[in-house]
């Protein structure tokens, strides 16, 4: 029996706070090299600026995120996720993250319509690949592979590696939601080097989940992801729950999670 199977669950109250962003909490884990990643409710677009609680969207971009870093380490790519431990929060590999966010596109939408003036819903000639910089002072720059290697954020071998990550999982997730019925329009992923002893490698981080991912319903095109949030559409938490359902995560017999958003002062 491994350690992941006999960890002791500890209270939230009394582990050590690693790490607090817009939409989780890093906790020091039970063993070396392992933290705990907490999902919260709160739901943010504009760099921060809009912000609500979402009574169980975390319950669910948990669940979602684990379904999915389950599969992509089944098929061998490679990720920092290595179980869920309850209903908000998963055990993970503790990596150097990379100050970027990789966001790939598949059909025009969001600012990529804004900046080239293409209608939303426009197939891409391909899949592109695009990279911001991390930093909410700055509004999380647009920034170029050579930004990037210039500045040391990654080297040109990372660099090669990540965007092979996400080609790979760019395939994975398309097939994935297009069972489901659900276009996969586009999606941002976070990428960190796992130390094992003195060899690193370069693995997918974060989460993915509707949080991260624009999903349209094949047939009418409705949104089921964080735009209903950005742009006021409502339904958020019943659109999370309907890609958690499509997907065979949670069914119809379930009981409803959450009760709507709460504005925060």
């Amino acid at each position: 029996m491994d350690f992941l199977s006999r960890t002791r669950y500890v209270p939230m109250n009394r582990r050590r706070r690693i790490y607090e962003g817009k939409g989780k909490i890093l906790y020091e884990g039970p063993e070396p090299g392992t933290l705990i990643q907490h999902f919260k409710d709160d739901a943010t677009a504009f760099n921060n600026k809009k912000h609500e609680i979402v009574d169980g969207k975390g319950v669910l971009n948990n669940r979602i995120s684990e379904f999915i870093f389950n599969h992509l380490n089944e098929i061998g790519i490679p990720t920092h996720f290595l179980r869920r431990m309850n209903m908000r929060e998963q055990l993970i590999r503790e990596v150097e993250m990379i100050p970027l966010e990789v966001v790939v596109r598949n059909v025009a939408a969001g600012s990529l319509s804004k900046r080239l003036g293409l209608d939303e819903g426009t197939p891409l000639p391909r899949s592109i690949i695009e990279f911001y910089y991390k930093n909410d002072a700055l509004d999380d720059p647009m920034v170029s592979e050579e930004h990037i290697t210039a500045f040391g954020w990654c080297a040109p071998q990372e660099m090669d590696d990540i965007m092979a990550l996400a080609i790979r999982v760019n395939d994975f997730l398309s097939g994935l939601f297009l069972g489901a019925g659900i276009r996969l329009v586009d999606f941002k992923i976070e990428c960190g080097r796992l130390w094992e002893g003195d060899m690193m490698r370069i693995v997918v981080a974060d989460e993915i989940s509707p949080d991260s991912c624009r999903l349209w319903d094949i047939q009418s095109n409705e949104k089921m992801d964080k735009d209903r949030f950005r742009r006021d559409l409502g339904g958020m938490l019943e659109a999370y729950q309907e890609v958690a359902r499509r997907l065979g995560i949670i069914n119809d017999t379930d009981r409803p999670i959450g009760g709507g958003p709460v504005l925060v002062k």
